[in-house]
């Protein structure tokens, strides 16, 4: 298996880390990015600017016929999910692979039910990217995308192929020998970093300084981790302490995901990250109060940006 065609869908932060390098190794006839409506219409008038570079890559409606592609990489943000995973039909062919890198825990679950497990390879990254207004601006070379099987002892066909194209993209990664541990591992930091500073309205730099913005983050890590326990999944205090050391190197200033989507007056991935404790601590039996607060603190806070509170009362 070798890829010679690519495709990406979700040209936003995430996306920003492979397509520079993608089109690159491919050239333009072979890589396209997945857009429709205003949005293809918008990267094509202004394309988007990686590290202060304008890049307008070639784009493909989801109604346009042409070549399958061999790797598609799905990056997009977890309300977008179910409108790309139907964008994506025209691209899928006997052989492709699929990569959704987006936040959460159960992504791959939703494209293997429409696609099939042979069309699917797990993922995440770890990596913090700011982008705003089309800008993003990162050091390529901090973070990494993760993939693989489920478990990697030894690495299938599918797997080598993707190692090899990444290789030749000059795209940082890492093949973790537990995927699913892997992916709850990075679930649980960013329900604990990214809602913490986003309610608050802090950077990562916060988090090296104030000892009551860690103990809500430490209090919603353990919350993630005893539900990963109850599923099955080894995470422990080492992995908490482990992160203690990644957020020393997280330049000060930067933001995660949900505080750039409420300065930006967008919707937030909040159903994703405390929703989803929420709703699994309910199901468990297993006490989320922290993650409760997080949640419906952030709703609130959608709800103010959304104008809600700016009438007169009646």
């Amino acid at each position: 298996m070798e890829i010679k065609h690519a495709a990406l869908i979700g040209l936003g932060a995430m996306g920003s880390f492979f397509a520079p390098r993608m089109e690159a190794y491919l050239g333009r006839e072979h890589f396209q990015v997945v857009a429709s409506g205003s949005r293809k219409e918008r990267l094509e008038r202004n394309g988007v600017t990686i590290n202060g570079v304008n890049y307008k890559f070639s784009i493909r409606t989801p109604e346009e016929e042409g070549p399958k592609a061999d790797l598609i990489i799905m990056a997009m943000k977890d309300m977008g999910l179910s409108q790309a995973i139907r964008d994506i039909r025209n691209l899928v062919g006997e052989g492709t692979q699929i990569l959704c890198v987006m936040n959460g825990i159960e992504s791959e679950e939703k494209v293997a039910a429409a696609y099939g497990w042979e069309h699917v390879i797990y993922s995440y990254m770890r990596m913090s990217i700011v982008m705003k207004d089309g800008v993003a601006d990162f050091d390529p070379y901090w973070g990494k995308v993760h993939f693989g099987e489920a478990r990697n002892e030894t690495l299938t066909e599918r797997v080598t192929a993707v190692k090899a194209f990444f290789d030749a993209c000059d795209i940082p990664y890492e093949i973790d020998r537990d995927m699913k541990r892997g992916i709850w591992f990075k679930y649980m930091c960013n329900v604990g970093e990214n809602m913490t500073c986003a309610l608050f309205g802090i950077p990562f730099g916060a988090f090296r300084s104030s000892d009551s913005a860690n103990e809500i983050r430490r209090g919603a890590m353990r919350e993630v981790m005893a539900i990963a326990n109850r599923l099955g999944v080894d995470l422990n205090e080492s992995d908490i302490e482990q992160q203690e050391k990644t957020l020393q190197t997280v330049p000060y200033q930067n933001k995660p995901s949900t505080l750039q989507d409420l300065e930006g007056k967008k919707k937030t991935e909040v159903e994703l990250f405390s929703g989803t404790v929420v709703r699994l601590g309910k199901e468990l039996g297993i006490p989320t109060p922290l993650s409760y607060l997080l949640y419906h603190g952030i709703r609130v806070l959608e709800e103010k940006n959304a104008g809600e509170f700016d009438g007169q009362p009646s």
